[in-house]
């Protein structure tokens, strides 16, 4: 088990470290972001009451689209000098590997999101009428939902010639439950039409069979050809 956390804790710290000199992922991500509140903030001039109404959509699909882009780089770094080569003959626990690039992946997007929720409060006038702790488990929640089946399918999709193409094709449709529910959630507290009590649920429940699924077919995925 100690060993696991420190396999976990070392692959984490690495990702993290390549991250910040080159910050690749994350410039990619708010490029993308700036562009969807600029391009929908000029093609629409929504009251305040229509943007709580609106707004939840908005920001969801736009942390889904650029989180794409993080994950898309997620095992490509491990196929230069055949380092994922290297993980899979190692001992090491393969869940150890995707727990560490699934933390290092929510660590990414939920930074993107950390930037990019202040935008989105100024260009479309949001507040919460609902309280608003609720918005932080929803975004955790949320967040958690999208890096999890993202790494899976990022390293199932590795080794094809167009992984770029095909992560969206299984991610998406899989994401669905989880985007409506954050959608419904972050529409709810922002317009206060209600509790947001069954749809944070429903996320959560969503989290956990997910992760369960994914740790449980991983090494199969990594030691795949």
């Amino acid at each position: 088990m100690a060993a696991a956390r420190g396999i976990t804790r070392a692959t984490l710290l690495k990702d993290l470290r390549l991250e910040w000199r080159s910050k690749d992922a994350i410039n990619s991500m708010l490029f993308f972001s700036l562009l969807v509140v600029v391009v929908f903030s000029f093609s629409f001039d929504p009251s305040a009451e229509e943007s709580r109404q609106i707004a939840g959509g908005l920001v969801w699909v736009a942390f889904l689209f650029a989180a794409v882009v993080a994950l898309n780089q997620t095992w490509a770094r491990e196929l230069r000098n055949q380092v994922l080569d290297a993980y899979r003959v190692s001992p090491a626990p393969a869940n150890s590997l995707f727990i560490a690039k699934t933390l290092g992946n929510f660590i990414f997007v939920s930074v993107l999101e950390a930037l990019m929720t202040p935008l989105f409060i100024i260009f479309y006038r949001l507040r919460a009428v609902g309280p608003a702790w609720q918005l932080l488990l929803v975004a955790a929640f949320g967040t958690w939902a999208l890096v999890v089946n993202g790494t899976f399918f990022a390293a199932m999709s590795i080794r094809t010639r167009s992984r770029e193409i095909m992560l969206p094709l299984l991610l998406f449709p899989i994401s669905i439950p989880a985007v409506q529910s954050m959608v419904e959630a972050t529409r709810i507290l922002l317009a206060g039409d209600g509790s947001a009590r069954f749809w944070i649920v429903l996320l959560l429940t969503y989290d956990v069979v997910f992760t369960t699924a994914c740790l449980a077919l991983f090494e199969t995925i990594l030691q795949a050809e």
